[in-house]
């Protein structure tokens, strides 16, 4: 462990599900993008090659984005995990609490303006303003998903909008119609937030 790495890599590497990773996943995309994507962990493919979202929920997610008009360049995606749980179990409330700082520091730079929070423990973590402890008493992603909503998280005005996790369309087809509808609302926000930074942009010109 390096004394001088920052206290947040520092706690990632503190977990077991570190020492038995092969790659820390930090993230894909475009650092530069207003919207950002949190799933929830790496799996196989993503911790062998050290990326977020390049295995079968991956393809999903890109097909998806490009449905809509947007590819990896108009979004970054991020986990809440930065590393692979044995066999893909869920994340630990401990996990969550000493992965997630990592997180907020990304969040801090990137200074998102919308969220997409994929799956459960995305959209509680968000909805929870980080706090592990209160993520069960937030209601589950089939209530929520598509429906946008400002929210403050750690003193950052975000706009979250939750949506089912890519992985759980492969096992669940039935969800795909659904998927399809909220991605939707992903391109109405995007259009919105464009918007916002063209407005921004020409404020600055005078």
């Amino acid at each position: 462990m390096n004394e001088e790495e920052p206290e947040y890599i520092r706690l990632v590497e503190q977990t077991e599900i570190f020492k038995n990773c092969k790659n820390i996943v930090i993230g894909r995309g475009n650092e530069n993008a207003k919207i950002l994507f949190v799933g929830e962990a790496p799996g196989r493919n993503e911790d062998e090659q050290g990326l977020p979202f390049v295995g079968a929920a991956g393809k999903n997610l890109d097909k998806l984005l490009n449905k809509v008009g947007l590819t990896i360049e108009d979004i970054y995606i991020v986990n809440i995990l930065k590393c692979r749980p044995p066999e893909n179990r869920n994340p630990l409330p401990e996990e969550i609490r000493m992965h997630t700082p990592w997180l907020v520091e990304q969040i801090k730079k990137i200074k998102p303006k919308v969220i997409c929070s994929l799956g459960n423990y995305s959209t509680k973590f968000f909805l929870a303003n980080g706090d592990v402890d209160k993520m069960d008493k937030v209601s589950g992603i089939t209530s929520l998903h598509g429906k946008p909503q400002i929210i403050e998280f750690k003193g950052i005005t975000i706009t979250l909008l939750p949506l089912f996790h890519p992985a759980a369309i492969i096992y669940n087809q039935k969800l795909l119609p659904l998927w399809e509808e909220d991605m939707k609302v992903v391109k109405q926000v995007s259009e919105s937030v464009k918007n916002e930074i063209d407005i921004e942009r020409q404020k600055k010109l005078f």
